[in-house]
Parts: C-alpha cells; structure tokens; sequence
C-alpha cells in the first residue's frame, strides 16, 4: 500500500462499496474526491507531472515547458473527469474512450474483460494523429482490460502511448502486468 501524503488523502476521502456492482467486488468510489476542491487539483496536478518523473515520458519532452504528451485520453467514466483536469493542467487536450455506441463518427473499437464482465470500447478514427504524444488516464487498474484495451485504441489510431496514469491500482488483480510495457503510474496502491 502506497503512503505518499497525497495517498492518505485519497484513502481518507474515498468510500469503499463492497458488493458492488455485484457480490464479492469492492468499488472503490473517488466521486468524494471529485467532489473536494483542493484533493481534486491535487490529483490532478500529480496524474500530470507524473510522465515527468517517468523517464520514459520525460525522454519524449522537447523542452521545459513540454509536460511529455499532447494530449490526455480518458477512459470512460470517471476517467474523463480525470483527464479534464489533467489536460487543463498540461495545457493539452482531452480525447474521450467511450463504451461502444456512444461516439457520432468513424471509430475503431476493442473488447475487453473486466473485474465483473465484458464490454466494448471505441475511439474515433480521427481524434488522435498519428505520432501524437498520448498519456492514457483513468481512476482505477484493476484486472487491466479497460486500459488494455484503450492503449491497443491509441496505438491503431498511431498515437504514442507515453504513459498510463491512474488514482487507484489494486495490484493483487495483476493489471500492471496486462499493460505492460506501458509504464503505469498509481496515485495509491492498494
């Protein structure tokens, strides 16, 4: 378990829902931390600089004002919310990963397996350019299927995948390793 300041404070402010949304899961709910002003940019502020201390990302800046992506993809849900504020931060933009249907354009779509069932997500052919600097952002690695699937979405489109970042990683369910060689970036480890 990971016990950065920063850590605590998101432990202190998340509830915990056990059985949902089915029996034997633990939702670990960050809308509290959303909802919190100064948490809020905390996070935010820590899921940008992380490429920064990566030095996979950090090699990728062309100067010092260059945060090492161009733009933030977010995986739906709270991922956008996430990546908002990370691209506000950054002073990039932001690119929606949606749950199939949901997107009006041309998209490339991936299935993946998660904790609790399968889905399908989708990304529009033409949101990222190829040899866009992306940093891949959501609230939790878990099993890994979700961010597995949104980097193989980035990587067909011809977006570089500089790093992925996340507030929560539950490592007992193995997602870093899905992901790998993707450097992964948890605010807390639990």
């Amino acid at each position: 378990m990971s016990t950065t300041p920063l850590a605590e404070l998101i432990a202190s402010i998340a509830v915990d829902i056990p059985d949902f949304p089915e029996p034997g899961v633990v939702f670990r709910d960050l809308t509290p931390v959303f909802a919190d002003a100064s948490a809020f940019r905390q996070v935010a502020e820590a899921l940008a600089g992380s490429v920064l201390e990566d030095p996979r990302g950090a090699a990728l800046r062309t100067g010092p004002d260059d945060p090492g992506f161009d733009v933030v993809v977010g995986v739906e849900a709270r991922g956008f919310l996430l990546a908002a504020a990370v691209a506000v931060v950054a002073g990039t933009g932001v690119v929606p990963v949606r749950k199939a249907g949901k997107l009006p354009r041309s998209t490339v779509s991936a299935d993946y397996t998660l904790e609790y069932g399968t889905a399908t997500l989708e990304l529009h052919t033409d949101s990222i350019t190829p040899g866009q600097r992306v940093l891949v952002v959501d609230d939790v690695l878990a099993t890994g299927g979700t961010l597995e699937a949104a980097i193989g979405l980035v990587e067909r489109v011809g977006g570089v995948v500089t790093s992925v970042s996340v507030v929560i990683e539950l490592p007992a369910l193995g997602g870093r390793q899905r992901v790998a060689p993707h450097t992964v970036h948890a605010l807390w480890t639990t």
